[in-house]
């Protein structure tokens, strides 16, 4: 296992390997045989960037069967998915900001984030992990009450892409099953989300060579495989951690 960061130290834009509170600085490609410099930087010296530089976010809709079962939902035979652009992205520390041109709730949602490591396009479930680098922490930040607003249009692409909504990091974790976990958020320290991964409708292998079949997934791009039950509304002020063992915490403040 190892937990890969991105950050910026004296200016300068660099990649390694996080272990405990030492970063050990790496050169080269995170995806492509990086080479280890040498170099090791205390973690409290940088500024920690996300952790990879997607072109895009896929995230799914209703893809775990407890929240599926709550809302009604019949499980789908197929993942439902929408796109976060590149410049929706904030890091681990970010501020997630309310959007000056929306007035209304805007929710958390905690998800385990899948990495890919190289071009894929149109891969069999069996061929599809060695396209996956690793995995992440995720807040799919969403303006709820945006998406139905308008009876003729869904506006799933506005509700979910304002700056500072697309929340992911701090790390990468290699070699894990995910599916071993749980995602743990809490807000201002208080649990809200607890849920097991294992819970997946579509899990991860699988939901890589879906939608690849449908686009090209490039190397840092992610998917976040969608949230389950207890998912709430922030207010300014609040502290947002979202956990998954074995990869780390993601946290944030709203405002």
């Amino acid at each position: 296992m190892a937990h890969w960061v991105r950050f910026t130290h004296g200016g300068q834009e660099a990649f390694g390997t996080l272990d405990g509170n030492v970063i050990a600085v790496h050169q080269g490609s995170m995806f492509d045989a990086p080479r280890a410099t040498g170099v090791t930087l205390p973690l409290a010296q940088v500024s920690l960037l996300t952790p990879s530089q997607p072109s895009k976010m896929v995230a799914l809709w209703n893809n775990f069967h407890a929240l599926a079962a709550k809302l009604g939902n019949p499980v789908p035979a197929e993942p439902l998915y929408f796109i976060k652009p590149r410049s929706s992205f904030l890091p681990h520390g970010g501020v997630i900001r309310h959007p000056a041109s929306y007035s209304g709730k805007v929710v958390y949602e905690g998800e385990l984030g899948i990495v890919i490591s190289k071009t894929c396009r149109a891969v069999g479930e069996a061929d599809a992990a060695q396209f996956i680098f690793g995995y992440t922490c995720i807040n799919d930040v969403t303006a709820s009450e945006l998406i139905n607003r308008d009876a003729t249009f869904a506006q799933w692409t506005r509700a979910k892409s304002f700056d500072t909504f697309g929340v992911f990091g701090p790390t990468i974790a290699t070699n894990i099953d995910p599916l071993q976990s749980n995602v743990r958020l809490t807000l201002n320290g208080q649990e809200r989300q607890n849920y097991p991964l294992a819970d997946m409708i579509f899990p991860p292998h699988r939901l890589v060579s879906l939608i690849s079949q449908d686009l090209t997934l490039e190397p840092g791009d992610v998917i976040a495989c969608g949230t389950s039950v207890g998912v709430g509304s922030m207010k300014p002020g609040n502290t947002v951690s979202v956990t998954i063992d074995g990869i780390g915490t993601l946290t944030n403040k709203f405002e």
